[in-house]
């Protein structure tokens, strides 16, 4: 018989929603701290006693208090080569992946986005390990490209894939740079629609 509580709901299942519940309070914890206090004034005792734990259960959800802020970043380059994969055909490869971009930019508060981008670029390290995983993203987005056009050549592939992480990158920069006055996706779609002009250049 599996092991269930006196409710009938499995245990396994009540470990799993108690352990989402905790890293959601470490999460909110240290994002709280950090506004306030600032990300290098901020402890990891603080952390856990903001979040009602103790510093050992903390390692058991994060290594640092980095981890916090980049695990708000990780699973970006799994969730966009979805959506280029759910995009319709009949696009090229540059307008699938800008459409998927832009629709995964849509439902982000443009306020709380910026205050998280201006937390990572507070930290030196976190700052490091995100452009790490900018690398990451490319792969995944070129292993959506092939899927999806298996008959294109891979120079051409890595290419839409390095180019299009890199104009994220860049309308990140710009968009933060300028407070957040205009849409992120503004910035996105101009940098896609100037990249054959640049191609030319």
């Amino acid at each position: 018989m599996s092991e269930e509580n006196l409710s009938g709901a499995p245990a396994s299942g009540l470990r799993e929603r108690k352990k989402q519940e905790t890293l959601r309070r470490i999460t909110e914890a240290g994002l709280k701290l950090f506004s306030t206090d600032g990300y290098e004034a901020t402890t990891l005792d603080a952390i856990a006693a903001e979040a009602g734990i103790s510093r050992r259960t903390f390692f058991h959800y994060f290594k640092s208090k980095d981890d916090i802020l980049l695990s708000l970043q990780r699973g970006l380059g799994e969730t966009l080569a979805a959506a280029v994969l759910a995009q319709p055909a009949g696009k090229s490869p540059v307008e699938t992946v800008r459409d998927a971009q832009l629709t995964l930019v849509a439902p982000y508060s443009p306020r709380e986005l910026l205050a998280l981008d201006r937390l990572m670029r507070s930290s030196e390290a976190v700052q490091a390990r995100k452009q790490a995983g900018y690398v990451h993203d490319e792969a995944l987005l070129y292993d959506a490209l092939r899927k999806r056009w298996p008959e294109r050549s891979e120079t051409a592939l890595r290419l839409v894939a390095m180019l299009s992480i890199g104009i994220v990158r860049l309308s990140l920069d710009v968009w933060s740079s300028s407070g957040g006055e205009r849409p992120l996706a503004e910035h996105l779609k101009e940098a896609f629609d100037a990249l054959p002009a640049a191609c030319d250049a």
